[in-house]
Order: structure tokens, then sequence, then C-alpha cells
């Protein structure tokens, strides 16, 4: 067996040997051989799916708050509220209760 300075030179002369046939550089296809290990577990970090999943959450957010739609409370979400308050038995002092 190798020692890992000897593997990690083999693993680069590998990559960039194979780099220049497919026409890309040998960084390019290092961060493709390391994000195809966190996809299948096998080194940790963030997954593809996982990533493309936190993209369109922030894609999303930032449309909600440029667009204003984000979840408000209606004026009748806030009213039924009140009203449960209101007759609700563990609003203990009148503080507790919104009326």
């Amino acid at each position: 067996m190798t020692d890992p300075r000897q593997r990690r030179s083999l693993q680069r002369a590998a990559i960039s040997s194979i780099a220049s046939k497919i026409g890309c550089t040998g960084e390019t296809l290092r961060s493709w051989l390391r994000q195809s290990e966190r996809d299948s577990g096998k080194r940790a970090g963030t997954t593809s799916d996982d990533r493309d999943r936190i993209k369109a959450q922030e894609r999303e957010n930032r449309w909600s708050v440029r667009t204003g739609s984000y979840a408000r409370p209606t004026r009748s979400c806030a009213r039924q509220a009140h009203i449960l308050l209101r007759r609700s038995s563990i609003a203990g002092s009148s503080d507790d209760r919104l009326y």
C-alpha cells in the first residue's frame, strides 16, 4: 500500500491527465470528483440535492420579500386570533387579553 502523499500525487497526475483529454482544467475535474463523492456519501458536505433545495428556498425568500407576499396575517386572521384570545380560559389577567 502507498503512503498518503504518494496516493495524492498519483491522484493528481490521473486527474490532470484525464482533464486534458476531456478539455477542462484539473481543478474543475477535481471539484466534480469531490462533489460526486459528497453526493454518494463518501465525503462529508452539502450534496447537490441539498444545494439545489437551499437555492430554491433562497430564491423563493427573495421573491417573497421583493413582492411583499410573505406570510403576513390577514385582517380576518388577526380578528380571529383576537376573538380566540378573548374567549380563552388561559388568559388569566386582563393584561393577557387583547380586548
